[in-house]
């Protein structure tokens, strides 16, 4: 379809449009590298209970009813019992519009309302994605030079980036797990629930513990965490996922890539007595191991500021995503 040289637009609550006209739309723009289904687009937004409702909108064609574009804004708004995030935060997790509809000031239009309802809400600071745990994306894909450009013009200043790593094993290609004489590693049992929640909110308070709980919340069995315990006590943990979890987590986001499954790895943590001994490491080629035992061969660790701990366990650099932020 050509380019659409005047357009009369109805913005109307995100929640209001169909999640299959959405996918649509982001597949046209992003299909080939980021493939999106509508469960996904379901988890981060309708399920998502920090997304701002005043903020999410989507933008009609009126001519022909055609979805334009869309934008989610989010803030921190779930009463989860001892957790909470600064309010001064707050998200735009996504913002897309059609390549059919742009440079007609749909995208400025959506933009300003996202961030009108974040100022109203109390947000000092804005970020591109990585919203929680929920996010779509971590940050800006590279490249996207058009898009850091747009935002750099609306006032967005580049902060750093993430990279998502990827190896895809050899069908016989084995794991090596170092051995530890006093460490123990294996997978969470289901009745150890509360073990795992208590070791997070005391060493990994914020997103890490949000997670967690909301993992439980899902349904999850322990199937997804790999422990470290040292003198019977917890002392490490690594998260793993693959088709079967409760939820998409973002290493398994863009499995239909990929023949045959996807698994993914992250995030990890140590307690900070026990850190610099190599169990960071262990841990992580432990779950590794279980990932291959399931018959996973291509696996991505996502969002890490730490690509060279990985690259030495045969990982690669797969994609890199900038950090976007904005000052109200």
């Amino acid at each position: 379809m050509g380019g659409i040289n005047t357009v009369m637009v109805q913005l109307i609550p995100i929640a209001n449009i169909e999640l299959e006209a959405a996918t649509s739309l982001w597949n046209d723009e992003l299909g080939s590298e980021f493939p999106m289904r509508p469960q996904l687009l379901r988890q981060s937004w309708t399920e998502d209970r920090n997304v701002s409702a005043a903020g999410s909108w989507a933008a009609i064609d009126e001519s022909c009813n055609r979805l334009a574009g869309f934008v989610v804004a989010k803030t921190w708004n779930d009463p989860s019992e001892g957790i909470s995030f600064p309010s001064e935060g707050g998200w735009i997790s996504v913002l897309l519009v059609h390549s059919d509809y742009r440079r007609q000031g749909i995208g400025s239009l959506l933009l300003h309302k996202a961030e009108q309802a974040l100022r109203e809400a109390g947000v000092v600071d804005v970020h591109l994605g990585n919203d929680l745990h929920r996010r779509l994306f971590p940050g800006l894909p590279v490249p996207s030079q058009a898009a850091s450009a747009w935002f750099e013009s609306k006032g967005y200043r580049c902060t750093g980036s993430l990279q998502d790593l990827l190896c895809q094993y050899r069908k016989d290609e084995p794991v090596v797990t170092p051995d530890f004489e006093d460490i123990s590693i294996r997978l969470l049992r289901e009745d150890e629930h509360g073990r795992i929640q208590r070791f997070m909110h005391e060493h990994f308070p914020g997103r890490w513990d949000y997670s967690t709980r909301d993992y439980w919340k899902a349904g999850g069995s322990g199937r997804e965490f790999v422990v470290m315990e040292k003198a019977g006590e917890l002392i490490g943990f690594c998260r793993i996922n693959d088709s079967a979890s409760p939820l998409l987590a973002q290493n398994i986001y863009w499995s239909p890539l990929f023949e045959g499954e996807l698994g993914g790895v992250g995030p990890l943590g140590i307690d900070s007595a026990y850190r610099g001994r190599g169990y960071g490491a262990a841990i992580v080629q432990a779950g590794i191991s279980i990932l291959r035992g399931r018959g996973i061969g291509n696996i991505v660790i996502d969002a890490t500021p730490i690509a060279a701990f990985y690259e030495q366990m045969g990982y690669r650099i797969w994609r890199t995503y900038n950090l976007y932020s904005k000052h109200l």
